[in-house]
């Protein structure tokens, strides 16, 4: 293997992908000489236990959180990175702002390979079980669903509450939305976040795994914290991010670019599955109709799945003929996010299944 390129090399080392294409291509005497079936077994298996645990338990402690020491370093970087005054051209920001981007990447990606080739030699299932724990921490469903359900128990008490508990999902002024405009932007959110919080990194995990899953939650991490333009933070914290951030919005979307589409691939199967095969035609010209290149696709088919209008007032509506929002169809979105979690853990089951009897088959 000295003789391979050296991106094969770091697929050898890092990717399920490459273990599974190589499990499944190379004749018999290769693999058994480079145990690609058993590395691919325990990736595969890895998806479908991440998500068990983050069923049965949710999120880990705060204090052994990965996402919340990204989150940690990214806020003291930042007040170091972005200027307390407007600059209308800050070409020095910007560049600091990808330096500093750029080396917490390189730290996490780092310390996930350095993770994941220290894992001494073990059985698959054992193998499994060790990579869905780390695997879990940077994917996030549970939480997700109850924090969507928990803005309809608030709205069922008032608006007002409804209002109130929606602060914790969106950054955008609550306190003129009616009740529609409330459940709009909270599926909205939950469209959004299943591909940036669960397809997301389950696809970077395929292509470079446990380093492609943080470096993933990384950059989701500082968009969130570092790319909305405009004034953030208060008091001495506040921070202009119209240049500094740009790189990060920039790497954000360049990573989410395949998993926004891959999730609205799945809503649409999903909304197949339950019978609806019509609406979909308009998909594309939702996507195109958000600032974002990619959020507009999965809220978009959200959206026409539900037969509903969702939009940010002043900024952008999808499904315009849709009709608004109520208590049922949050619910129903809630339910078919939840058939897309169902798709991957049947999808990892499935591959685990097509390696286990190539393992079977070729020690025979």
């Amino acid at each position: 293997m000295s003789d391979s390129p050296s991106w094969q090399l770091l697929g050898a080392a890092l990717s399920p992908l490459w273990w599974c294409w190589q499990a499944l291509s190379q004749p018999q005497a290769q693999v058994q000489a480079e145990p690609w079936a058993r590395h691919a077994l325990a990736a595969a298996l890895a998806v479908p236990v991440a998500l068990l645990i983050d069923r049965l338990w949710g999120e880990p402690p705060v204090w052994m959180h990965p996402v919340v020491a990204m989150g940690r370093l990214l806020g003291a970087a930042g007040r170091m990175v972005a200027p307390r005054q407007e600059h209308a051209r800050d070409w020095p920001r910007f560049a600091l702002g990808a330096i500093a981007w750029c080396l917490l990447a390189l730290l996490f990606f780092s310390i996930y390979a350095c993770i994941q080739w220290l894992l001494p030699p073990m059985p698959w299932w054992l193998g499994a079980l060790v990579l869905g724990v780390l695997l879990k921490p940077l994917l996030s469903w549970r939480m997700l669903r109850d924090e969507v359900l928990a803005v309809e128990a608030a709205l069922q008490q008032s608006l007002p509450a409804g209002r109130e508990r929606l602060t914790w999902l969106v950054s955008r002024d609550t306190a003129r939305l009616d009740a529609g405009q409330v459940r709009e932007s909270a599926i909205e959110t939950l469209a959004e976040n299943l591909s940036d919080s669960v397809l997301a990194p389950l696809f970077w995990f395929a292509v470079a795994g446990l380093p492609g899953a943080a470096l993933y939650r990384l950059a989701n991490t500082a968009d969130a914290m570092w790319g909305y333009p405009g004034w953030r933070g208060q008091g001495d914290d506040m921070r202009h991010w119209q240049w500094a951030g740009k790189w990060a919005a920039r790497a954000d979307d360049l990573l989410n670019w395949i998993p926004a589409r891959l999730t609205a691939l799945l809503l649409v199967l999903s909304g197949l599955a339950a019978g609806r095969g019509r609406g979909w035609r308009g998909l594309r010209q939702d996507a195109r109709a958000t600032p974002s290149p990619n959020g507009g696709w999965p809220m978009g088919a959200m959206a026409r799945l539900l037969g509903v209008r969702l939009g940010k007032p002043g900024v952008y509506v999808l499904n315009p003929e849709g009709r608004v929002p109520q208590a049922a169809e949050l619910q129903q979105a809630v339910a078919h996010a939840g058939c897309v979690v169902a798709m991957l853990v049947a999808a990892g089951a499935a591959l685990a299944l097509v390696l286990g009897w190539v393992m079977t088959g070729q020690t025979r």
